[in-house]
């Protein structure tokens, strides 16, 4: 059934949409949104979980049921109480419903799946959706889910409708993500009609019309074919001023030791390094350099320019380990097999010193580096800081954006990922929280991008990002 404009709409929701953005509940505009009492079931099991992200989440989308409901009567919530935000142009608000799943029974005249306790929670969820198309011929019944497999059994037992969540969806083709430069083919200068150049200190600056990039944001960069490099410092709705760098400037850059291998690199170097920059987003595949560049920045900026206080260094331990206060030791011991990564690029920084292990252990002391599991950085601020956010592709907006808002004063954050690799099996590189915060922070004069696309790590590491 296709959708019309005057066609009532009935979205039922399955668990993973309500733990991926727990206030999803007000983005179905005014239409009907129906959770399954398996999900309140669900949600109630998770929230007691030693996952601390997801039973978070859990805990977050059960108060957001409870606030809209709390006052309803029985006989309201079934068949609809109105969802507060959920307003659009003038038009009815949207109504949430909690559906008694445990009374659809095989001689209802909808499909039905075995719903016993030996099946999955799914097949309830699906009957949901099954029996709200069977009673309502005329509506658009859909079911919601982030779970392919799922997806694929409804269809399979003839819901007309199932959809991924979309709303969290910035693009629709993920090699439409800003990268942080624009590859211009040929000599750039000969699509400017008209430029006004000036100086400012040492930097050479070109004022030319917005209309020439239409396309431009903040901290972006211009390479052409001549070797031009141009950096967009500031712009509005008329004109770009476009600091002109030239290649050998930006790879003759030297950070702790480092020196750029390619121009991406360099790039990267140079965005790092801005004092008004306050978040910088490296992406890029495996062996790229993400890590080395953030951890090199991050000596210099605390070591040689006393700019911060403390590195701090946090990934988001895996599933599969459960809980890191379970392990023996202190805070950074529990998230040394996850933060290895880290002892490797500081390995890599003074491996040519005398004595790289007393090197590395004096470097981590001189610049107070400390390693933090996201899992405990709710509700703590951080200020002076220098903070990197290591393997970020397997996190969701909320998370991300959680943890973004516990930078503090004179801080800088640096967020790494490489959306191939996923770990995430409700996150795809379109729904990670690593694209939605590099497409809505590009316009942010405070942020900078940079997608590193040349892998150093070496010959081998670089045949198997490509052909395995």
């Amino acid at each position: 059934m296709k959708k019309s404009a005057d066609m009532e709409k009935i979205y039922v929701l399955d668990t993973n949409v309500l733990l991926h953005d727990p206030l999803a509940l007000s983005a179905f505009d005014e239409h009907r949104v129906v959770v399954p009492m398996t999900v309140l079931e669900e949600l109630d099991a998770i929230k007691d979980r030693r996952d601390k992200d997801v039973s978070r989440e859990a805990r977050i989308a059960i108060n957001a049921i409870d606030k809209i409901l709390a006052n309803a009567s029985p006989k309201e919530i079934q068949e609809g109480v109105e969802i507060p935000g959920s307003v659009l142009g003038g038009r009815a608000s949207g109504r949430l419903s909690v559906f008694p799943d445990q009374l659809i029974h095989l001689d209802h005249k909808a499909p039905y799946l075995d719903g016993s306790s030996q099946q999955a929670n799914d097949n309830r969820i699906i009957n949901v959706a099954l029996h709200l198309q069977a009673t309502n011929l005329g509506a658009y019944v859909c079911l919601v889910t982030k779970d392919i497999n799922m997806r694929l059994k409804a269809k399979g037992s003839g819901l007309q409708n199932v959809e991924d969540y979309r709303k969290d969806r910035v693009l629709d083709d993920i090699d439409l993500m800003a990268k942080g430069f624009d590859k211009v083919e040929g000599d750039f200068w000969s699509r400017v009609d008209k430029v006004k150049t000036f100086r400012r200190g040492i930097d050479t600056v070109h004022l030319i019309a917005r209309h020439v990039l239409p396309d431009a944001y903040p901290n972006m960069f211009i390479v052409d074919d001549t070797k031009f490099v141009g950096y967009i410092e500031h712009l509005d709705h008329e004109f770009i001023e476009l600091v002109d760098l030239h290649v050998d400037r930006l790879m003759s850059q030297r950070l702790w030791g480092l020196t750029p291998r390619n121009l991406e690199q360099a790039m990267a170097f140079f965005l790092i390094q801005r004092p008004e920059v306050d978040l910088a987003v490296l992406t890029g595949p495996a062996g790229s350099g993400k890590t080395l560049i953030a951890l090199a920045y991050g000596l210099h900026a605390i070591i040689e320019q006393k700019r911060f206080d403390k590195l701090i260094v946090a990934r988001s331990t895996p599933p599969i380990a459960e809980d890191i206060g379970f392990l023996p030791g202190t805070e950074e011991e529990k998230m040394a097999p996850w933060l290895a990564a880290f002892d490797d690029n500081l390995e890599v920084l003074h491996g040519g010193d005398d004595s790289p292990t007393s090197s590395m252990e004096y470097v981590k002391q001189r610049a107070n580096i400390q390693f933090k599991s996201l899992n405990f950085m709710r509700g703590r601020s951080f200020n002076n800081a220098y903070i990197i956010i290591d393997e970020a592709q397997g996190l969701t907006q909320f998370q991300l954006k959680s943890i973004i808002t516990r930078v503090g004063v004179n801080s800088k954050i640096v967020v790494l990922g490489n959306l191939a690799q996923i770990d995430n099996k409700y996150i795809s590189p379109l729904t990670s929280g690593l694209t939605y915060l590099v497409e809505k922070c590009k316009g942010f004069e405070h942020a900078a991008l940079m997608h590193v696309m040349g892998i150093e790590r070496s010959r081998l590491a670089a045949f198997a990002e490509e052909n395995l």
